[in-house]
């Protein structure tokens, strides 16, 4: 096997906007081409000089099906350069990278632009089978008679819209929303709602602590049609509290459930970027890596415990390595919701579930809290779930060159849980 490092030259990603309800100021392709256009000019190459361009999208709009292509296009890279997209559902990100590390290591590729882009509250509001088989007849029917006839067999109930996100966030095998999965993990591992709401306002106060310090330099500014400047991720509550937080009724099981939209990620739009390069472009351009990308990992796991993927994924790679959980410096675990990452939490201190279902001799142990998602995570930022894979790798690395006090490597695990029963990791080292 190839083991040629694969190194991050720098990256970028924008601002990530909640969905309020209605659609974004911005597209998918908006939002990637200001966000790589912005990180581009501050290279000493030229777009054209790229290898290629792959982005994660887990939703895209109909007139951006391979938005992959259509970025590249408009970021200036030519028609000589390939786009492509990638879907991985909420690791659509993280498989962009490591596509491109995989066509680094297989020497088809040196210099690729790699990230994820998602703007869900443009996700498509959908007409009924019911609706569209009216349609069909309607279209079919000849004369003033078989319009009448037609137009009698019209519904009202016809016309209510499906909600294309909704729908996307449905596993269509087990039959559970993202959120009936969390509920599943609650119950399973005892966590209770003051657990999970304590955990949101940890989230909210640590993202506003990074914000206050200026620990998100990776963010570039957005400028709409109109003009105004959107600079930082708006999904934060300052004033958020487990007083207030408890106040709000579960939304995927209203009688027994405990997962809250306080609790939740936040629908938002948002896009990320990594340069990565091969040995050769690094030394060909002259650049100077921010970091590397030591090792990734995908696992498979039932779709209705998804929220534990980030434990298949990342234990074996601190098994290769032969690492502990806290011999790393910094963790990202995204934050589909808290009950999830409470129950990876638990999962990996259960020496049952250890043993049954990664076959461990032995639990794996508690990670500590302090080394956990340092400037907050997604319950306060936001999920754009085409995007988080590759801002977790991407801000684990300028949280680990922050810890950096002399020449020593630091190094840190990003993990994502995956729609569909799936979980990725990446080892990344500063």
């Amino acid at each position: 096997m190839n083991h040629e490092p694969v190194f991050i030259v720098d990256g970028a990603r924008t601002p990530f906007l909640k969905a309020r309800n209605a659609p974004g100021p911005f597209a998918a392709a908006d939002l990637a081409v200001q966000a790589g256009r912005a990180l581009l000019a501050r290279q000493p190459f030229a777009p054209e000089q790229l290898d290629e361009v792959i982005l994660g999208c887990a939703a895209p709009a109909p007139d951006e099906v391979n938005i992959g292509r259509v970025v590249a296009l408009r970021l200036g890279c030519g028609p000589r350069v390939p786009g492509w997209t990638v879907m991985r559902n909420c690791a659509s990100g993280m498989q962009a990278l490591d596509s491109a590390i995989a066509n680094i290591r297989g020497a088809r590729s040196q210099l690729v632009l790699a990230g994820g882009v998602d703007a869900l509250s443009r996700a498509p509001l959908l007409f009924s089978d019911a609706f569209v088989r009216w349609l069909s007849g309607w279209y079919a029917a000849s004369g003033p008679l078989g319009r009448a006839q037609a137009l009698a067999r019209l519904k009202l109930s016809y016309l209510a819209p499906v909600i294309g996100l909704l729908k996307g966030l449905t596993d269509p095998v087990a039959g559970l929303s993202m959120g009936q999965t969390a509920e599943n993990l609650a119950w399973r591992f005892g966590i209770d709602r003051e657990d999970m709401d304590a955990f949101a306002v940890h989230s909210h106060a640590r993202v506003a602590a990074g914000q206050d310090a200026g620990h998100y330099g990776e963010i570039v500014p957005l400028v709409g049609a109109d003009g105004k400047v959107y600079a930082a991720d708006d999904g934060l509550r300052r004033d958020s509290s487990t007083e207030r937080l408890a106040k709000l009724r579960p939304v995927f099981d209203k009688r027994y459930g405990s997962i809250t939209a306080g609790n939740s990620s936040q629908v938002t739009d948002g896009a990320a970027w990594l340069i990565l390069a091969g040995a050769e472009a690094v030394a060909r351009h002259g650049l100077t890596p921010l970091g590397r990308i030591v090792d990734s990992q995908w696992a498979g796991l039932d779709p209705a415990q998804m929220g534990l993927g980030p434990v298949h994924a990342a234990t074996p790679i601190l098994q290769r390595h032969g690492l502990g959980l806290n011999d790393l410096d910094a963790w990202e675990i995204n934050e589909a919701f808290a009950a999830q990452v409470l129950a990876c939490l638990r999962a990996w201190q259960d020496a049952g579930y250890c043993r049954d279902e990664l076959g461990l001799d032995a639990a794996l142990g508690e990670l500590d809290a302090a080394r956990l998602n340092l400037d907050g995570g997604a319950i306060a930022l936001g999920h754009p779930v085409g995007a988080s894979g590759a801002r977790i790798v991407l801000h684990l690395l300028q949280v680990l060159r922050r810890l950096k006090t002399d020449d020593a490597p630091r190094r840190g695990m990003a993990a994502i849980c995956i729609g569909g029963g799936q979980g990725g990791a990446m080892l990344v080292e500063a």
